[in-house]
């Protein structure tokens, strides 16, 4: 895959993972693009259309030095029926280059759901040799997120600019844009299994470089069958085992028919969010991976294999020249960090990693009972392991610009590797040399990209035969040779100078596609690590397990493809009430999610489904009488009425409709069941227009409790006096307490919970179907400072506004220190008070919070000002999502006074003294 960016200027897209705008910083770097030679590969393996329609643009910027908009549009050309048109940046899109993209032109009136398919290249043509024109090219799936695409770092503004090099002639710059567009079935239907008999992994985001390491790690037979041989049990998640999860990987990618995703694997190793996966890379992820495999595989038949395949041994010595004195030190490795820059080939880095250093002068060596002496220290290998990784150091800190850089300078690797060659000269003086220690190219692991970005494939031959294949996240194509080695040596392509009397510069194009890591195989062992892995060495449960999720998988996409004859409906019962008030949910009745739900075909008469909940329920259907739900304008839900009888004889589908006046496209019924003193069901009372069913919560200021006590049908023209005797029953009051009554009316944006007066009627109340009634016991004058919150509306005001919150120490931003419950309406002030009463401070002032961004998983990188939000839910609040972290530090001095200080950076510049 090619690593482009999307046009849209000021943001960042993080390596294949969008996130969202507005959370951007505008210091982040934009990714560096790359273009890659191989992008006409993509498709090449699509049955071709009869001449796609494809084009030819060319654009003849006059004054182009002299543009000063930021971005610059091309006019609008036509190709395959669709408006395209070209983007610049003649200035860079926050980049030192020249920033270019194809765009569709019209992409804004464009209608829901547009998708179209194109291979396009964009060049800037040299005017002096046609033959040293720029040019690059990819394809893209262009729709409404990514309605352009493109190079950010198209070519150097130094090289575009220079008059010398012949790309801005009388100040006219000539673009020049290919397009071919083809039907989207081309790039989508490309089916790997069946091109080349393997399949791909998924990216969940930025986990390109874990992909194409697991697929290296899956064609060395030897590991994968040593994998399944790891003992799990049917009991075992795969989330929380890494043998599971990695055995489960490993089989679906030997047998299943299409890419495999890898969330359980990360989760398994505790890798759950996108910020784990950029804290890490591919040497750190091996090295993971490879240590919690020894550690599981200890005490089991497979005890030793990751030795076996990957660890090598090699000697550090020091050895005194004048005096017979030599120290040795013995060190295993799974890996070896080879260095690039300064070396031509994989030799150059070996011999490099065992040359020889001189210990003399100030640097001698204090060599026991000698003293300090003249010596040479260095390297040499003991032995070599099987499987041999070699991670090339393409990524590297640059002191002199104070940040990583990557090398992309040529670096060859051969087929074969002869670590015995020049009589062994890696090899230590004990190195059995009866091994040969010849090795054959496995895999290389590509990164294409910049520092900031990039992405990652593999070119692998699972059984070392001339036929390579790229691994690129989902998609698997066949390559050869040439692909695989000598195009990701990196390196710059030089071409001859264009005015040779004015520049003595060659004019370079550097290659950001490039090798950062190696596997070889030793010929000798070649047979025993290329084994055959069939279903026998897989464990039965394992095949049950994975047998049993592919059913579920196809029943899955059965019901997707069905959902269309289908409708949901949801029953709540006075059992849910009882169940969640006072738990779940304190406000409304019921979480309609956490009710049964039923999937009904949409042609079924609803008698028949009353069937189906006699059966469920154990409701005979004479007995159930169903409640249509309705959102009333202040957003809450409630029961609105009862179906009529006419209603009931129409199908599940016509009664969806008539509920989607209603509410969304499930049907929520309230199934109302009376009973008898015996507690069977029996049949509901004939409801008339002056009867007004009511729902009735009971609260406990002393155990600040709220609880559903029941339902009742009351006359509209009646008044709460008549009943309070009843509602004193369901409570378990004696029959002539004192009780105050409040109607629940809603509980967003605030709680709004009003007293009843209770010698009025329901109807001047204005109470109607549906509506909540929360009562208490009478508090008396007397014993109102007795309870935090006395009465039913400062107690829903209390749940409304409540909040746990995690703190965490700002030097520990992912452990939780403690947790307090708070308001949501706390003042700054309040706020920090309980933090430093929680960490036993005195001064609250010297507490300073930074907020948490929800999308990072990190402290925001500015603190809070001293004072400088009104409420809590103002710290917690992050763009449109609300967030339940906050990071503390405890300061040396009050906060106020810290914010009044200058920071001053002091240099000493050619100082003598030691400071």
């Amino acid at each position: 895959m090619t690593i482009m960016t999307p046009a849209p200027i000021d943001q960042q897209e993080d390596e294949e993972m969008l996130v969202p705008h507005s959370d951007l910083a505008d210091n982040h770097q934009p990714m560096e693009v790359v273009a890659q030679p191989e992008t006409a590969n993509a498709v090449e393996n699509n049955q071709p259309l009869d001449d796609p329609p494809s084009s030819r643009f060319t654009w003849r910027i006059e004054n182009f030095s002299r543009l000063n908009t930021k971005k610059h549009y091309s006019e609008i050309f036509i190709v395959g029926g669709f408006k395209w048109r070209v983007l610049i940046f003649p200035k860079g899109n926050n980049v030192d280059h020249l920033s270019m993209y194809l765009d569709v032109a019209d992409s804004s009136s464009l209608p829901y759901g547009w998708s179209r398919y194109a291979q396009f290249s964009l060049a800037v043509i040299n005017q002096i040799h046609s033959k040293y024109s720029v040019r690059k090219d990819t394809q893209h799936q262009f729709n409404a997120r990514e309605s352009d695409w493109g190079f950010t770092s198209f070519m150097p503004l130094g090289e575009l600019y220079d008059p010398n090099r012949g790309y801005l002639v009388n100040d006219t710059l000539i673009v020049e844009a290919e397009v071919i567009v083809r039907r989207v079935v081309d790039y989508w239907s490309y089916d790997s299994k069946k091109e080349t008999g393997y399949v791909g992994l998924k990216n969940q985001g930025a986990t390109c470089y874990m992909n194409s390491l697991l697929q290296t790690l899956f064609h060395i037979p030897y590991f994968r069958k040593a994998v399944y041989h790891m003992p799990t049990t049917e009991n075992d998640m795969p989330s929380g085992s890494i043998p599971l999860a990695l055995q489960s990987l490993f089989y679906k990618l030997q047998y299943s028919d299409s890419s495999v995703a890898t969330k359980e694997l990360t989760k398994s190793f505790g890798w759950d969010t996108y910020d784990s996966f950029m804290q890490h890379d591919v040497q750190e992820l091996n090295r993971v991976l490879s240590e919690k495999l020894e550690d599981k595989m200890k005490g089991t038949v497979v005890e030793g294999t990751i030795q076996q395949l990957f660890e090598g041994h090699h000697m550090n010595y020091i050895e005194c020249i004048n005096v017979d004195y030599k120290s040795t030190r013995k060190e295993s490795f799974y890996d070896l960090q080879l260095d690039v820059k300064g070396c031509r080939d994989v030799y150059a880095s070996f011999d490099k990693y065992v040359e020889v250093e001189r210990l003399e002068g100030d640097n001698k060596y204090h060599a026991e009972q000698y003293g300090l002496q003249d010596a040479k220290k260095g390297v040499l290998f003991i032995d070599f392991p099987p499987v041999l990784q070699l991670q090339l150091k393409r990524f590297e800190y640059d002191f002199m610009r104070d940040t990583m850089v990557k090398i992309n300078d040529r670096y060859e690797f051969p087929l074969q590797l002869d670590l015995d060659r020049e009589n062994g000269k890696y090899l230590s003086p004990d190195a059995d040399r009866s091994v040969r220690n010849l090795y054959t190219l496995h895999s290389v692991l590509v990164h294409s990209g910049g520092v900031h970005g990039g992405h990652y494939y593999a070119f692998i031959r699972p059984t070392l035969s001339d036929q390579w294949y790229k691994f690129d996240d989902e998609r698997v194509t066949k390559e050869d040779l040439k692909r695989a080695l000598e195009e990701q040596y990196g390196g710059e392509e030089e071409l001859p100078q264009t005015n040779p009397g004015f520049n003595n510069t060659p004019f370079k194009f550097t290659k950001y596609s490039n090798a950062y890591m190696l596997v070889y195989i030793r010929e000798s062992d070649k047979d025993k690590i290329i084994c055959n892995v069939d279903e026998q060495d897989i464990a039965e449960h394992l095949r049950e397990r994975l047998k049993k999720e592919q059913e579920e998988k196809e029943h899955k996409k059965k019901e997707k493809a069905e959902a269309h004859l289908y409708t949901v409906i949801k029953v709540a019962r006075d059992d849910d009430l009882l169940e969640q008030i006072g738990k779940d949910i304190y406000f409304d009745l019921v979480d309609h999610d956490k009710v049964r739900s039923f999937r009904i075909q949409k042609q079924i008469p609803f008698n028949l489904f009353k069937e189906e909940v006699a059966k469920e329920f154990g409701v005979p259907v004479q007995f159930q009488r169903f409640w249509l739900w309705a959102k009333r304008q202040n957003h809450t839900y409630r029961p609105n009425r009862p179906l009529t009888h006419l209603e009931e004889t129409q199908t599940v589908g016509q009664l969806r409709e008539v509920s989607n006046k209603v509410h969304n496209a499930e049907l929520k019924l309230f199934l109302e069941v009376e009973r008898g003193p015996d507690l069977r069901p029996i049949a509901p009372p004939e409801k008339t227009k002056e009867d007004i069913l009511l729902f009735f919560k009971l609260y406990d200021p002393e155990k600040e409790e709220l609880r559903y006590v029941g339902r009742l049908f009351v006359k509209s023209t009646g008044k709460p006096m008549e009943y309070l005797p009843k509602l004193n029953e369901m409570a378990g009051y004696a029959p002539d307490e004192e009780i105050d009554l409040y109607e629940e009316i809603k509980f967003e944006p605030s709680v709004m919970c009003e007293p009843i007066e209770k010698r009025c009627t329901f109807r001047a109340s204005q109470l109607e179907d549906g509506d909540i009634i929360c009562f208490q016991k009478s508090t008396p004058i007397e014993g109102v400072g007795k309870f935090r919150y006395p009465e039913v509306p400062s107690f829903l005001d209390y749940v409304h506004n409540r909040q746990v919150v995690h703190f965490r120490s700002l030097e520990k931003p992912k452990e939780d220190d403690f947790c307090l419950e708070m308001s949501k309406l706390y003042t700054y002030d309040d706020v920090v008070e309980r933090v430093a009463q929680q960490l036993g401070l005195d001064d609250p002032s010297k507490i300073r919070l930074t907020s948490h961004n929800c999308y990072s998983q990190q402290p925001k990188p500015q603190p809070i000002k001293y004072r400088g939000v009104d409420h809590l839910s103002d710290m917690l609040i992050h763009y449109n999502q609300t967030s339940d972290v906050l990071y503390y530090e405890v300061l040396d001095i009050p906060l106020p006074e810290l914010q009044c200080l200058k920071t001053l950076k002091v240099a000493f510049h050619h100082a003598t003294k030691d400071e």
